[in-house]
């Protein structure tokens, strides 16, 4: 029997760990602009909390200012550098680094001779995929979803949809219910994944599935009718899939099914089984 997850962790910064240890599409590092006479220079960086490495990428940065009316802080400063130095009037200011979905808030008090700090952030980061038996899942048919299981609520609050095979995904450290979408139909995969701070997670889960070609034909082997409607049922009569063309391809769990055809009026069936990892026409004839 095959594990429905596989599960390998790496260093969160290893070099050639996973190609998207950086941020795709990020803006280019941020040049700090120079002090004005008075002010000091406040340097700022990250580290995991869980092995204690400098965070590298996927920061983004902002310095806030508390006010004497007690109206909430305003952003004075913004950066997506990994160690950004702001120039700033001494003072207080809140810290805020955000990693993804993680984040970390620090209050530091800025003197004359400026400052250097650290943050510690708790997280890491999450990398999906898709498979059958050992053949892995072409990423443009997978959908993932990530959610912090609740008390009482397995699957709980939705964290990420629409999740691409690859993608990574900054999570703070936990336990994660990920629910993976095998096309558009009921081929659906589910499991549980532990984030640790300062690793890249790798989990596949493992779908029982196959694709499935639907074709009116006359005789076996015979040419497909244009513009037929299908409609694939459970053997309870539950609608899973209605589909219309001369052959079009469906995505269904491994199991038992009903197919009807209709066209031009008459209706025809056969009932048909998917197996995992068979990729197959399911032909009914038309008689």
């Amino acid at each position: 029997m095959i594990s429905a997850l596989t599960v390998s962790s790496t260093l969160a910064q290893t070099p050639g760990a996973t190609p998207s240890a950086t941020t795709p599409g990020s803006p280019p590092p941020d040049i700090a602009p120079a002090a004005r006479p008075g002010q000091a220079i406040l340097t700022v960086s990250a580290q995991f909390s869980g092995n204690r490495k400098p965070v590298r990428s996927g920061l983004v940065w902002r310095v806030l200012s508390e006010s004497a009316d007690g109206s909430p802080p305003k952003i004075i400063a913004r950066s997506n550098n990994a160690e950004p130095s702001f120039p700033l009037d001494p003072g207080i200011y809140l810290l805020h680094a955000a990693y993804g979905f993680a984040s970390a808030t620090k209050r530091v008090t800025l003197g004359p001779q400026g400052l250097t700090d650290r943050l510690s952030i708790s997280a890491g980061g999450l990398s999906l995929a898709g498979s059958i038996g050992e053949t892995p899942i072409a990423p443009n048919l997978l959908n993932f979803s990530v959610f912090v299981p609740l008390q009482g609520n397995s699957e709980g609050r939705l964290v990420a949809s629409s999740v691409k095979s690859g993608e990574l995904i900054r999570l703070p450290e936990g336990t994660y219910h990920i629910v993976s979408t095998y096309g558009d139909s009921n081929a659906i995969q589910r499991s549980d994944v532990r984030v640790e701070s300062g690793q890249v997670t790798q989990a596949t889960l493992h779908h029982r599935a196959a694709q499935v070609t639907l074709k009116l034909v006359a005789g076996p082997g015979g040419e497909a009718f244009a513009g037929t409607a299908f409609s694939v049922l459970t053997p309870g009569g539950d609608v899973i899939r209605e589909a219309i063309g001369a052959f079009p391809q469906v995505i269904l769990a491994e199991g038992d099914y009903v197919l009807i055809a209709r066209q031009e009026g008459q209706v025809f069936s056969r009932d048909f089984k998917v197996e995992a990892g068979r990729d197959r026409d399911i032909e009914v004839i038309a008689r």
